[in-house]
This record gives structure tokens, sequence and C-alpha cells, in this order.
């Protein structure tokens, strides 16, 4: 259980990194250019992870990279970088909270983990927050908004479970740095070809860039695809719930945003859902156990990966 513990407490890295990442985005990134703004967080991260983990793809992983690159990072980028300049930062973060339900549905589907009882009432409650915690009336909502939210939200979903399916035999920084670079290769011909040339940065715009490509992007995606390596989905679906609650506190804090009651009730509900998906034993027994998926034609060093 104390290891249990520790791989969630690793989890929970990445999404309170995410948490603050709509508010670096909103504040101090470029507004009009969210294929550049996606590129540069994408590309240097899975650079910067390449460099630590010396591997290149082999096999199966190279077209491997190129989905997860393309669901976890062209797409679900460009999506949430959208949606962190359309909403605010309170908002732009509570409507990935839905992902919890949607990973352990696709999850019993892909890799037959059937969602337990505690984590099904623990994304209820969860999702029960979510709403007090939209449904305020505050000006500000922006419906283009909130369906990249939603659709980012869809996206990597189904893209975390791909991975969680594909990388068991697999070294976790490795195969985060090549999603990352993938997809980061990806999107910089669009960008170049629908924005035109590179954004000019300022000083703080660069510095924030800095932040969101080794915290919230090389950091926080190699925490979350360990947590996934190594806990239940519905486990890690609902430690995501910290996004949410990073946000709202941040845009309080930080943004002056206002928290309400009713949004603070919401905050209480998100906590129990987290607390209430917490691994235990049977949880590691039953849904936790992902059944192997080898790949023969993996190079003998990926099985020497973050355990």
């Amino acid at each position: 259980m104390e290891a249990n513990m520790r791989w969630v407490a690793l989890t929970a890295v990445a999404p309170m990194a995410w948490g603050t990442n709509y508010f670096v985005t909103h504040e101090f990134l470029p507004a009009d250019n969210p294929l550049y703004g996606a590129a540069l967080r994408a590309l240097p991260a899975g650079l910067v992870l390449l460099g630590l983990c010396r591997q290149r793809p082999r096999g199966a992983w190279w077209w491997r990279s190129a989905v997860l690159g393309l669901l976890n990072v062209s797409v679900f980028f460009v999506l949430v970088y959208a949606a962190s300049q359309l909403l605010p930062t309170s908002i732009a973060s509570t409507v990935m909270a839905v992902s919890p339900l949607a990973m352990m549905l696709i999850a019993w589907t892909l890799v037959s983990e059937r969602p337990g009882t505690s984590h099904l009432a623990g994304a209820a409650i969860g999702l029960g927050g979510v709403c007090l915690m939209l449904l305020t009336g505050a000006a500000g909502v922006s419906v283009p908004g909130v369906l990249a939210s939603a659709a980012a939200m869809l996206v990597s979903s189904f893209g975390y479970i791909l991975t969680k399916r594909w990388s068991a035999d697999t070294d976790v920084l490795a195969s985060t740095a090549w999603q990352l670079t993938a997809g980061g290769l990806f999107l910089l011909p669009v960008a170049a070809a629908v924005e035109g040339p590179p954004p000019a940065l300022s000083a703080p715009a660069l510095l924030a860039f800095g932040y969101v490509t080794l915290v919230a992007t090389a950091l926080a995606f190699a925490c979350w695809f360990t947590g996934l390596r190594h806990l239940p989905t519905g486990t890690v679906g609902l430690i995501g719930l910290l996004n949410p609650v990073t946000g709202v506190l941040l845009g309080t804090v930080v943004a002056g945003e206002v928290l309400t009651v009713q949004q603070l009730c919401g905050l209480a509900l998100v906590l129990v859902g987290v607390v209430l998906g917490r691994p235990t034993r049977e949880g590691r027994r039953g849904g936790g156990r992902t059944p192997p998926h080898p790949v023969s034609d993996e190079h003998p060093r990926a099985a020497s990966g973050i355990t």
C-alpha cells in the first residue's frame, strides 16, 4: 500500500502541473498562435526527454509513436491551448475533470480493466463537484472554449489508454519522449502553413514557454504515464481531478477570479472523489490489473525502464 501511495503522489504531479498550465498559457503566451504554442510546448520537451533516455523507437514503436503523438500531443495541445485562451482558468480546467469516467469506459474496452465500485462512486461525486464549479452563471464562459476543452478531454482519454495498452514493456521516459517529439514534428509544418512565421516572444513569454515545456509537459507527462503503468486506470483518472482543483485555486489566488461558496462545495466534492479512488489491495487484484501485451520486435533494453 505504501508503494501504491508513492505512485499516487508521483502521478499527482501531472494534473497539478496541468492545472497551472491554463493560467500560464492564458496570461503569458500569445493568444493568436495555438499551433505554434502547441509545437513550442511539445517538441523541446520531447527533445529534452530524448537526451535523457537516449533511446530511439524500434519496430512497432515507429507507428505507435506517430499515433500517440497525434492524439496525446498534436490534437490535444492545440485544443488545450485554444481552451486556455477562450475560457477563464477555473472553467478551462474543470471541463477536463470529466475524463475519469471517459478513461474508465475506454480502459474497460481496450485493456479489460473493469471499473470498481469505489472508482465509479468517486467519478460520480467528482463530476458533481465539477458541475457545481461550472454552473456558477459567471460571465466569460465561451461555448467554443468549452467544446475545445471537452474535445481535448475525449482525445486525450483515448490516447492515454492506448499508451497504457501499448507501453507495458517499454521504457516510460522513452515512450513519452517519442510521443512528444512526434507530436511536435507534426505541428511545426502545419503551424508554418497556417500561422506563417513564428511569433515574436517577449521575455515573460519565453520564461512561460520554459515552464510549460519543462514542468507542465516533460515532467508532467513522464509522471502521468508512470502512474498509468503502476496504478488502475480509475485511480489515475480520479487523481486527474486535482487539475481543476489546482486551476480554480490558482485562478483565485493569482488571477483574482472570485471563488464562490458553490465552487468551494464543488472543490470539496472533487477531493472526496479523489480519496474514494485511492488504490486498495482489492483494486490491484481486480480492476487495476492490466493484461500483458507483449511486443516481440521491441529492443531488449526496453524492459529496463522506470518501475
